[in-house]
């Protein structure tokens, strides 16, 4: 039998409780009773309370003591006591305390009141336990309000670890949102109310059951308390992954939906907050009332008659941002249910203004939440709870769909600096109702299993846009966004967008400053909602300079390739120049230049000459001095060998034999920052790597190989050239698993092929790496035959 096939049932859980009281009763009979007698209770709490124990759950126990001070003696028998649990294999988590202390609020364990809502006796003194359980109530009615508020607090603490949302790729069942935890905040706040939440409760029972026996599996499978529902896991445990995925996240977005329904009802604001709430309700209407920031229908009888209500009310919520009360929500999804479908006839009139309203996001996540946005695109349900794997998202492909829409709406909210030109961008934007509807509809191809869904979006969106009826620009813009909205992406991590060639001919497939403008906006909310960390300050410094070399490209003359210098040009500034890409001046600001000229004062005196420095989204070091082979290989394994990850490379050379190494690179562990003398051993070390003086080999075999997360998905390494990128050089591009020390081997092989590297991209995700060298040999683009030994060497470097 598989794990997969191992029932595990509520009746299961009883009998490991019962199991385990055994073992608790004959500890307690052994070590705590002769020393305590009868001023001892030992009691089951939390899981093991509620009868609940799960095969490698912790063993919550109270031990309720009238002992004020407990001696050596005392102290030595609790000992024992836990020890004969621990050599029984159980994992005891217990607390020892006094009636006092179980009644007496205190706000940094609010834990402890919560785990006392499940208190049972096991063993010790009943009288002991019974002046407890005759006090609680008492407690609970005197501390209900500040209880839940502490335990809302925490609560909300924990769906923020989780970004708030419960469609993760990798979930925690127990801790994520729509988990067990969620499950357990309704009794909980049932209970402190002194009533349960039956009817919330009712709806979960097949969510109840579902998590249950999956938390079992997953303890079995791991042989610890582990809840963590990894890829090797769901391959492991489930027969379809995809398919019982999607039943988790259904069981789950049920959970999430009536916790926070609950947690709204238990809220008790006050003060200015119930006064803002007051004035907020003012916003009611004719068809909606609003209370405590949730929409109600004021004839709720109508929504069976007047479907078009439905477009009406998530407007409403468009508009002002409200939330659905949990009535209006089962009303709204009760009509979904029943198949209904939207008229063609006025509907895109209808989804244009909710698009083209402040809080649209929020409207089309509750249109998600209900079912309503399946039944006005049907094409939806392609995508919802669709897992697809790449270890790069984190998220299901609705979720992560409504994720670029929030994003979207969180930037014009945004006070950040470094999303200041995207904010403005964006202010610029008429057409945001376009834009937010290529949004939707841009991975709606995904898990058709073409490899290429922008291709299969592109499709699909033809059909839902011919139906919806939209004029034929707002049709053609649509189309373009969502075929082409990798195409900036792509262009970050695989093309100079400083050459003047990749501009131009990136900026020909555009077509318009108006295009670009939203697939910059639609890039910046893609990126960032793959995970949290995705858009890092240096991906969005990159996408600003990609607009800002479009857009100039899309407005300007075109320039000359390379710099031939004015005869009436300063002199060294001159000699500097001469020869460099025409793309150094459009990536470099005069201030640069003229730091650069100044290095180049530096190294014609000394050999070489370095500058280390933090500028906005990443270390940048900067190095001249005279060419020669490997150098650039160097200095990337010199700067791996502390632990940074290098994010791009440049390396500009003059008709002199002087050579420009630029070399930008992420300090995840802030080492230069915290200790300055760390930047100072960097500075040293890639002066000596310069001069030939330090091997960069013996540095790096320190640093650690990073395990890639999942057995059955490694990554088989590609190595691909392309001639026609430049006039002047090859493209050279190379995908793989990620590790220390892997652009300084790249870059190795390649000079020892006997090959020059103009320029390099470097771009991680997660554990891929994805570089791209463009390549000279002899001043010119590498042949065939040279193509085919470098490509050998590359994948002897990665592996193969």
């Amino acid at each position: 039998m598989t794990l997969a096939e191992i029932p595990v049932r509520d009746s299961a859980l009883e009998a490991r409780s019962t199991q385990v009281e055994e073992a608790v009763l004959l500890a307690a009979r052994a070590h705590l009773t002769p020393v305590f007698g009868d001023r001892l209770a030992v009691l089951a709490v939390g899981g093991f309370g509620r009868r609940e124990l799960f095969p490698h759950s912790d063993i919550d126990l109270l031990l309720l003591t009238s002992v004020a001070e407990p001696g050596a003696v005392e102290g030595d028998a609790v000992a024992h006591f836990l020890r004969e649990l621990y050599d029984r294999g159980l994992a005891p988590s217990h607390s020892v305390r006094s009636i006092a202390d179980c009644v007496t609020l205190d706000g940094s364990n609010v834990e402890l009141s919560v785990s006392l809502l499940s208190q049972r006796f096991l063993a010790g003194s009943a009288a002991l336990h019974a002046q407890l359980a005759a006090t609680l109530p008492a407690y609970f009615r005197s501390q209900r309000r500040a209880i839940t508020a502490r335990l809302l607090k925490l609560t909300t603490e924990r769906h923020a670890r989780f970004q708030d949302t419960i469609y993760h790729l990798e979930p925690d069942i127990k801790e994520s949102p729509g988990g067990l935890r969620d499950l357990h905040l309704i009794e909980w706040l049932g209970a402190l109310r002194g009533a349960p939440f039956q009817e919330q409760l009712d709806q979960l029972k097949a969510a109840r059951r579902f998590l249950y026996d999956l938390r079992s599996r997953l303890h079995l499978r791991a042989r610890r308390d582990d809840n963590k529902l990894t890829f090797d896991a769901q391959d492991d445990l489930f027969e379809r992954p995809a398919e019982e995925m999607r039943e988790y996240f259904r069981h789950a977005r049920a959970i999430d939906r009536e916790s926070r329904q609950t947690v709204a009802l238990c809220d008790e604001p006050g003060g200015m907050l119930q006064s803002f709430l007051d004035w907020r309700s003012r916003l009611s209407n004719a068809e909606f009332t609003v209370s405590r920031e949730r929409v109600l229908l004021r004839s709720p009888q109508t929504l069976t008659a007047d479907p078009k209500l439905a477009m009406r009310l998530m407007q409403f919520v468009a508009r002002h941002g409200f939330r659905l009360a949990r009535d209006t929500e089962r009303r709204v999804a009760d009509l979904a249910r029943e198949r209904f479908e939207f008229p063609p006839l006025g509907l895109w009139r209808d989804l244009r203004d909710l698009l083209s309203l402040p809080h649209a996001a929020r409207a089309l996540r509750a249109m998600h939440e209900t079912g309503l946005l399946k039944a006005a695109l049907p094409e939806w349900s392609r995508i919802e709870c669709l897992v697809t794997r790449d270890f790069y998202h984190r998220y299901t492909v609705d979720e992560h769909t409504l994720v670029t829409l929030e994003n979207l709406e969180a930037l014009a909210q945004s006070s950040d600096d470094d999303r200041k030109p995207f904010r403005e961008l964006l202010g610029e934007t008429p057409e945001i109702y376009l834009l937010r509807l290529a949004l939707l509809l841009h991975d709606i191809g995904k898990g058709g299993g073409t490899g290429h869904h922008e291709t299969e979006s592109e499709r699909i969106s033809r059909v839902v846009l011919d139906r919806l009826g939209l004029e034929p620009q707002e049709r053609d813009t649509v189309l373009y966004l969502v075929a082409r909205h990798l195409d900036l992406s792509t262009m970050m991590r695989t093309r100079d967008l400083h050459d003047l060639e990749v501009v131009r001919e990136a900026a020909q497939a555009i077509g318009a400053v108006e295009r670009l403008q939203l697939l910059t906006l639609m890039t910046f909310a893609d990126i960032s909602a793959v995970n949290p960390t995705a858009l890092t300050p240096w991906r969005m410094t990159q996408l600003w300079s990609a607009y800002r070399s479009l857009h100039h490209e899309l407005t300007r003359e075109l320039d000359t390739d390379r710099i031939t210098p004015e005869p009436d040009s300063n002199p060294e500034e001159a000699e500097f120049l001469d020869g460099f890409p025409a793309r150094y001046r459009r990536l470099h600001t005069p201030a640069e230049l003229d730091a650069h000229r100044l290095l180049a004062r530096q190294a014609a005196e000394t050999g070489m000459a370095l500058a280390l420095e933090h500028p906005p989204g990443a270390w940048q070091v900067t190095v001249v001095t005279k060419d020669r082979r490997g150098l650039f290989a160097d200095l990337a394994g010199a700067i791996s060998s502390f632990g940074m990850n290098i994010v791009k490379a440049e390396a500009f050379g003059n008709r002199h034999g002087v050579v420009l190494d630029i070399l930008r690179f992420t300090d995840p562990m802030r080492r230069l920052e915290l200790v300055p003398e760390d930047a100072d051993d960097l500075r040293n070390v890639l002066e000596r790597v310069v001069l030939g003086k330090e091997s960069v080999e013996r540095r790096l075999r320190a640093r650690p190989i990073p395990r890639p997360p999942s057995r059955k998905d490694r990554l088989a390494p590609v190595v691909g050239f392309d001639n026609d990128a430049s006039t002047r050089a090859t493209l050279l591009e190379v995908v793989a698993e990620d590790r220390p020390g892997l652009l300084y081997d790249l870059a190795r092989s390649i000079y020892e092929s006997g090959c020059n590297i103009e320029i390099v991209l470097v771009n991680t995700e997660a554990h891929k790496a994805l570089d791209v060298f463009y390549v000279t040999v002899s001043g010119g683009r590498l042949s065939a035959a040279l193509q085919d030994s470098l490509r050998v060497r590359l994948l002897g470097v990665l592996g193969v």
